[in-house]
């Protein structure tokens, strides 16, 4: 009989719901202790911790169940895996938010903006302020603001994986190359 190769469908299920459940609960805490539209570097430091937790224990538990081996190539395929869907879980969650939680999410940022700005180069003019706010909205809405959580998500995931690989690599001597 042979045996059964392991597949990463279900650790990149499994892990990138659960990646996507703890990024919204954190999403929730920032909210409700109303963090979210200028967190300090702890929260940021904090969500980095989470993706490299998780995807981590994703790549681990397929090197287990595979029975000790990783290749390269699985753990980037497990962890970005775990990142992609965890990240469209939280780029959802970002969409109920910045739509139906606070729909004036948007505008609030926009002037949370406006005040570093303003705080870090006191000298500008107020066209000068326009101008840079009228920049940072074209990069702004719902839909921009989810495209680059996921490609940072990705980014991230990608390099998280890529360490984790080779930290955790152990070929199999008996797979055909």
């Amino acid at each position: 009989m042979e045996n059964q190769k392991v597949t990463a469908k279900k650790f990149v299920l499994n892990y990138g719901l659960i990646l996507g459940i703890i990024s919204v609960i954190f999403g929730v805490v920032m909210y409700v202790t109303n963090v979210y539209l200028n967190p300090s570097i702890i929260y940021t430091i904090i969500g980095f911790l989470i993706l490299i937790t998780v995807i981590s224990l994703a790549i681990k538990a397929f090197k287990t169940e595979n029975g000790g081996f990783l290749s390269l190539s699985e753990a980037l395929k497990v962890g970005i895996g775990v990142a992609v869907i965890g990240g469209i879980i939280a780029a959802l969650w970002s969409f109920v938010l910045m739509n139906y939680v606070e729909p004036d999410y948007m505008n609030q940022m926009m002037e949370v903006q406006r005040e570093k700005m303003i705080e870090m180069q006191p000298d500008m003019t107020e066209a000068q302020l326009n101008s840079a706010a009228e920049m940072s909205s074209k990069f702004s809405s719902p839909l921009m603001v989810m495209a680059f959580s996921l490609i940072g998500n990705l980014f991230f995931g990608l390099v998280i994986s890529l360490i984790a690989g080779l930290i955790m690599k152990n070929n199999n001597p008996y797979d055909e190359a």
